[in-house]
């Protein structure tokens, strides 16, 4: 029987164990790490790829080639885009490791205002130094996501044109770098539904996977924007309950004061008392 009931105490701290340290996590700034990772991941991976796929059909369709020396070409500019996602992708990667901590931490402060654990000035700044950096970041996003709409707008004309070409055959249609500002406009690189170049890029596997690409790409800096905003409303709320968190630990302590002071008051006339009655 007393086993029993040692073991009954036994599973209903290890369940009230659980239940504290799941009630702990911090689950609107995990699901926004979530939802971050996972717009980074889609924008870094497929427009990597979208971005191999361009020199590819650039220089099978379009013959565009390299140009050597110290010039700045398409070339050296995707090359430069290329750099700059493996960075934003490790940025991101530890930018969210470092919110969610900071999530863990100010979900221990709300819970344990009246612990071991106490707020401190250096916290709520942390705090607040996240919000403003969540801020630039999320502006950031959108400017990415407009610079990559730009891609798509153009793999969207290109498509167009190979669909309307195949559905008008008398047609002459050509499409010209220059109108997209990807090479300078002393270059003639052109293809027309009159040469094979064209047919063979509509028919290719490379124009629809990297069309596609550039679409998830764009997917996927949307969702890191709405990552960013998510975070904002979470710092915000934090930062929100720290703030009266913090006031409502002043109004306690102070009251724990004046309680203590009127004790000792009543203390100290007690014993006035007792020694003038003896």
């Amino acid at each position: 029987m007393e086993e029993n009931m040692e073991e009954g105490q036994t599973q209903k701290g290890c369940f009230e164990c659980c239940i504290k340290c799941l009630g702990g996590i911090p689950y609107a700034s995990l699901i926004a790490t979530i939802l971050l990772y996972a717009g980074v991941a889609l924008f870094c991976g497929c427009g990597h790829e979208a971005l191999s796929g361009t020199v590819t059909i650039l220089q099978e369709y379009f013959d565009v080639v390299r140009i050597s020396g110290d010039s700045i070409d398409v070339f050296t500019m995707i090359d430069i885009f290329k750099y700059v996602i493996y960075g934003v992708a490790a940025a991101f990667f530890v930018y969210g490791i470092l919110l969610m901590v900071e999530g863990f931490f100010t979900t221990g402060a709300i819970k344990d205002l009246y612990g071991d654990f106490k707020i401190t000035t250096c916290g709520r700044c942390v705090s607040a130094w996240f919000i403003m950096l969540t801020y630039v970041f999320m502006l950031a996003w959108l400017g990415v996501t407009a610079f990559t709409s730009l891609p798509v707008f153009m793999y969207f004309n290109i498509w167009t044109i190979c669909r309307n070409s195949t559905s008008n055959d008398g047609m002459n249609l050509c499409l010209d770098l220059r109108q997209y500002g990807i090479v300078t406009v002393g270059e003639q690189k052109k293809i027309c539904t009159t040469n094979d170049n064209f047919f063979k890029m509509c028919q290719s596997n490379e124009l629809n996977m990297t069309f596609h690409l550039f679409i998830v790409a764009l997917a996927g800096a949307g969702a890191a924007v709405i990552a960013m905003v998510h975070y904002l409303m979470v710092l915000s709320a934090n930062w929100a309950y720290v703030k009266d968190a913090c006031r409502m630990q002043k109004y306690e302590d102070i009251k724990s004061k004046e309680e203590q002071e009127l004790h000792d008051i009543h203390s100290t006339r007690s014993k006035e008392r007792l020694n003038a009655y003896t």
